[in-house]
């Protein structure tokens, strides 16, 4: 014979297990109900037939017949008695326990069947016995005269038949309400079950089981990060690309995003405030693009992706790009001087061809040696002769201030020229097509003083706090990439080592951004070890 199987489907197993539960406990119910029920009928039966014996005993009558074994009188007073209160029957014995009376004629002058001791030592008996009427609840006391002599017992019997009567009326009612908790809780499980059908979609359960797992391992898996939001806005799920790239702490789960994110445009985009797609953010150093989805239930997920490693190869890109049109720009006018520096050997004029090729060789060798001579650090001299070749391109001077002196003891030169070279290209911008730029670099013990001036049209003091919020651009975006991230970059990375940036107005015009860097610079006695 083939057993029935479990069924798979999640609905299927709570419907049939909430049923096989909701049977179980409303039969469990009704049994504890019942059984202090029919304890207490008999208790009840038990003493209704006192008391109707210790009625008996006070007829006076009665005692004076029993005492006088006048059975015809006992009889017909105790039948009396039996048939007025609906006794089973009531029994009176002398004290030699010889029935006096009984339903059944013939048994008088027979001994009783149970013992009538208890009752004539003076005691009053409650008990469920059998008997020659079958199972009863009786009730047993002394029979009394009127002066206190016992002459007998008074025996009354209520029928187990009246108390099961009694219990099977109880038990209908009782039956009743428990069908009707059964019916009710059978519709409740019902209409969770097909809640819970909806939920699941009616996948089976080692499906939802397998499903888990491969969730786990692809959130964790992914090099995206993934966050997961309630309607609350409190963290649900944050895998491990997540948790790195926001920084967040270990017991991020269940707590709001605004409580374990600083405040500012990341945060914002977390939690919905600004909308969009590919938005821009910055977390510490890292560029990160955000996407928010809504979700049902009006939670949210979001991705990160980081492109940190991809925005400063689209500014190498960039500067590459300055530095190609420099050189074909540069060839060109190279092509122009050879023409000229032949122009003048064909004319024989060989002394101004000298000078003519000296001047032209030694005007870029003078900018270099000179940036070379006063910044002793090779990455940050390469940076701005590079930026002075692009600069010159563009049509803006880039100058290297006169006492400006950087000495070879950088201690993160990677960061200094991600600081220096962003604000010398928002500097450049601001004044492409003819401007002046001025930098300025002085060392005071470990601490680095720099300065970054244009003769542009300036930042109004009303908008010099609101250039360093993310995404936040006075410019067109370029196609491949966004802007509004290279000055909020430059504030985390100056305020990550304890330094400050502030914009006001220069010299020269135009904004000047000042950044003081502390412990930017190894100690002199550091550099000569």
């Amino acid at each position: 014979m083939k057993l029935p199987r479990w069924p798979r489907r999640v609905f299927a197993q709570l419907l049939l297990s909430q049923t096989v539960v909701t049977v179980g406990v409303t039969a469990v119910t009704a049994g504890l109900f019942l059984a202090p029920v029919s304890n207490e009928l008999d208790h009840d039966a038990m003493q209704r037939a006192l008391s109707i014996a210790q009625a008996t005993a006070t007829d006076e009558a009665i005692a004076r017949a029993a005492e006088a074994r006048d059975s015809a009188t006992v009889q017909r007073n105790a039948e009396q008695i039996r048939l007025a209160t609906g006794a089973s029957f009531v029994v009176v014995t002398d004290l030699a326990g010889i029935r006096l009376s009984h339903t059944d004629p013939g048994r008088i002058g027979h001994r009783v069947s149970t013992d009538p001791e208890p009752a004539l030592s003076g005691r009053s008996v409650t008990a469920i016995q059998d008997g020659t009427l079958g199972r009863t609840a009786r009730g047993k006391v002394p029979l009394r005269t009127a002066d206190g002599r016992i002459v007998g017992e008074v025996s009354v019997g209520i029928s187990d038949d009246s108390i099961r009567r009694r219990l099977l009326k109880m038990l209908t009612g009782i039956l009743l309400c428990a069908g009707a908790g059964l019916a009710a809780g059978t519709v409740a499980t019902l209409a969770l079950a097909r809640r819970l059908k909806r939920r699941t979609h009616n996948i089976a359960l080692a499906d939802i089981a397998a499903l888990l797992v491969e969730r786990e391992a692809m959130l964790h898996g992914i090099r995206e990060g993934m966050v997961a939001l309630d309607e609350h806005g409190r963290v649900r799920i944050a895998n491990d690309e997540a948790v790195r790239l926001l920084g967040l702490p270990e017991d991020s789960t269940g707590r709001p995003i605004t409580e374990v994110l600083p405040p500012g445009r990341l945060a914002d985009v977390l939690t919905g405030r600004i909308t969009g797609t590919d938005l821009p953010a910055v977390r510490d150093d890292r560029v990160l693009v955000v996407n928010r989805m809504a979700t049902a239930g009006h939670g949210a997920v979001v991705t990160l992706r980081d492109r940190t490693e991809l925005e400063s190869l689209v500014r190498e890109l960039d500067t590459t790009r300055s530095l190609t049109e420099a050189l074909r720009a540069q060839d060109h006018e190279h092509a122009n001087r050879m023409h000229t520096l032949l122009g003048l050997l064909e004319l024989g004029r060989h002394e101004q061809a000298v000078a003519f090729i000296s001047e032209q060789s030694g005007s870029h060798a003078v900018v270099a040696g000179r940036i070379a001579e006063q910044v002793r650090d090779p990455h940050v001299a390469a940076l701005l002769a590079g930026k002075t070749a692009v600069a010159a391109e563009r049509g803006v001077r880039l100058l290297l201030a006169p006492a400006a002196h950087l000495p070879d003891a950088v201690v993160d030169a990677r960061a200094l020229v991600t600081v220096l070279g962003n604000l010398i290209d928002n500097s450049v911008d601001a004044v492409e097509g003819g401007g002046r730029v001025e930098v300025s670099l002085a060392a005071a013990g470990s601490t680095l003083l720099l300065q970054v001036a244009d003769s542009g049209p300036g930042v109004p003091e009303e908008l010099r706090e609101q250039v360093f919020e993310e995404g936040w651009t006075s410019k067109d975006a370029p196609a491949h990439r966004p802007r509004g991230l290279g000055l909020a970059m430059v504030r985390r990375l100056v305020e990550r080592t304890g330094g400050r940036i502030v914009l006001d107005a220069g010299p020269l015009g135009g904004a000047r951004f000042t950044v003081e860097l502390p412990e930017a610079l190894l100690t002199t006695q550091l550099v000569e070890a």
